[in-house]
C-alpha cells in the first residue's frame, strides 16, 4: 500500500491539538466523513497514482519554474500552464482578461463550484536568471516554491482525476492566477470574485508553507507610494531650492514617530517603509523622491487610522520643508494607494475549515490554524468559505534568489490537497 500508512490511524479519538494557545477542534462527522473517504478504492488508487507521476511532477515543477513570470508579466507562463490543462483533458479551458488560467472539470451534478488556485506569478523581475539548479536533493531557483510548486501540483491532481475516471459531484475549476504578489495586490483573483465573475462556492489556494498549515484568516494591508516633487537642481548653484529627499525624510521621521506609539498596543498592526528612489547624482538636487510602504493590521479600522497618520505626517513634512527654502517654488506631493489588502476571518467550525483539518489529521499531522495575507484574502473578505494550504516538501529563503526546495515526501501535500478538495467537491 503506498499511500500513507498512518493515513487512517492519524486520527486521534482526542480531537483538539494546541497551538500557541489557540484550540483547534474538529467534530467527530468531519473525521467520520475523511475516514469513509479514505476507504474509498478510486482515493486509494488516486494515492497510489500520485506516488507513481512523482518524478513526473517535479519535472513540470523544473520546466515551469524556468520560465519568467515577473509582476504584470505572467503571460508565458500561463499560455505553457493553459496548454496543459488542455492536454489533460479539461472540460474547458481559457484565460480571461486578466491573464488568469481557467480549466473545469464539470461534476455529475453541478450545482456548485469548488475551485483550486495556484498563482503564476513571482516577485522577481523581468530578466532575473530562474534556471533551476540541483545539488543533491536541492532545487534552487527564484520562485521554486512560492508558488511554482503549486502549479506543477494543480497538474498531477488534474492527471490522476482524468486517470483515475473520478468525477466529483460538484464543478471543480482548477486556477493559475496572476497579481497575488507584491503590487500585483491580488489583482487575477478580485477580478475572480467581482461580480460578474464565474460562480465560486468554495475557494481552496495551495502556497508556501508545509502540510498543516489551514490559513482561514485575511491579513489585511495597506500599501502606498508617496512622491514628493520640486524643481531641482545643482547642489551649489540652485543651493536654497525646496529638497524633495529631505521632504521625504521627515515625512518618514513624523511618520514612524506617529505610528510607533499608535502601535504598541491594540490589535497587531505594522508599518514598513520598503523602497525609497530618486535623485540623478550626489551633487544634484532631486526633482522627485519616492517611497513606498506597506501597512499591515489584524483589524480593518486600524488600517485607516494608520493612513490618516501617514498623510498627516506627509502634509507636516510638505509644509515644514516649504516654509524652510530660500528659493524658487514649492515643493508638492502625491498619496497614491497602490494596495488594498481585505482583512477576514472564517470560523474554524466552517465546513471546508473542518475538511481540512481533519484532512490533515488523516495525514498524522497536527494541523495550525493560520493568518496570512494570500489569494484567500478576498474570498474570506466577502465571507466564502476559503483556506490557503501549504505546498508540502521541505524549502526556505522566498522571495530571494536563493529559494530553494527539497521533494521529501512532497506527493503528500497533493494527495492532502486532493483529499480535501473531494471531501468539498463530493465524490459518490
Amino acid at each position: 500500500m503506498k499511500y500513507p500508512k498512518r493515513l487512517i490511524l492519524g486520527f486521534l479519538i482526542v480531537s483538539s491539538f494546541t497551538f500557541a494557545q489557540e484550540v483547534v477542534s474538529v467534530d467527530k462527522g468531519y473525521t467520520k466523513a475523511t475516514q469513509k473517504l479514505l476507504k474509498n478504492k478510486k482515493i486509494k488508487a488516486a494515492f497510489n497514482r500520485i506516488e507513481a507521476l512523482d518524478q513526473l511532477t517535479v519535472k513540470r515543477h523544473i520546466e515551469l519554474t524556468e520560465i519568467e513570470a515577473p509582476p504584470f508579466k505572467e503571460e508565458k507562463r500561463a499560455k505553457v500552464f493553459a496548454n496543459y490543462f488542455n492536454e489533460l483533458g479539461l472540460d474547458s479551458v481559457w484565460v480571461d482578461t486578466r491573464g488568469n488560467v481557467l480549466g473545469l472539470l464539470r461534476g455529475s451534478v453541478g450545482e456548485r463550484t469548488v475551485a483550486l488556485d495556484a498563482h503564476l506569478d513571482t516577485v522577481f523581475p523581468e530578466g532575473t536568471d530562474v534556471r533551476v539548479r540541483i545539488q543533491n536533493d536541492t532545487l534552487y531557483a527564484p520562485g521554486i516554491g512560492d508558488d511554482t510548486r503549486g502549479l506543477s501540483m494543480l497538474l498531477t491532481i488534474i492527471e490522476t482525476l482524468k486517470t483515475e475516471k473520478i468525477q466529483p459531484k460538484d464543478d471543480i475549476l482548477f486556477v493559475g492566477s496572476v497579481g497575488e504578489e507584491g503590487l500585483g495586490d491580488l489583482r487575477g483573483v478580485k477580478h475572480l470574485f467581482r461580480e460578474e465573475g464565474p460562480r465560486i462556492d468554495s475557494w481552496i489556494a495551495i502556497d508556501g508553507g508545509s502540510i498543516g498549515r489551514v490559513n482561514n484568516k485575511a491579513l489585511g494591508s495597506y500599501r502606498y507610494r508617496v512622491t514628493f516633487k520640486g524643481p531641482g537642481g545643482h547642489s551649489w548653484g540652485a543651493f536654497g531650492l525646496a529638497n524633495p529627499h529631505h521632504a521625504l525624510g521627515e515625512a518618514i521621521s513624523n511618520f514612524v514617530k506617529v505610528a510607533d506609539e499608535y502601535t504598541s498596543e491594540g490589535p497587531k498592526t505594522s508599518y514598513n517603509v520598503g523602497v525609497i528612489s530618486g535623485g540623478t547624482s550626489i551633487n544634484s538636487i532631486p526633482f522627485e523622491s519616492v517611497m513606498q510602504i506597506d501597512i499591515r493590521s489584524l483589524d480593518p479600522k486600524r488600517l485607516d487610522a494608520m493612513e490618516a497618520l501617514l498623510q498627516t505626517a506627509v502634509q507636516k513634512a510638505l509644509v515644514q520643508q516649504n516654509n524652510t527654502k530660500r528659493q524658487g517654488p514649492d515643493l508638492s506631493v502625491e498619496i497614491d494607494k497602490i494596495g488594498n489588502r481585505p482583512s477576514g476571518e472564517l470560523s474554524d467550525q466552517l465546513p471546508l475549515v473542518q475538511r481540512t483539518l481533519a484532512a490533515t489529521i488523516a495525514f498524522g499531522t497536527k494541523p495550525y490554524l493560520t493568518r496570512g495575507s494570500t489569494n484567500s484574502n478576498i474570498p474570506i473578505a466577502k465571507g466564502i468559505p476559503a483556506v490557503t494550504i501549504g505546498r508540502g516538501g521541505d524549502g526556505g529563503k522566498a522571495h530571494s534568489l536563493d529559494e530553494w526546495w527539497i521533494n521529501k515526501e512532497g506527493y503528500k501535500a497533493i494527495q492532502l490537497a486532493l483529499l480535501i478538495l473531494l471531501l468539498e467537491a463530493e465524490i459518490k
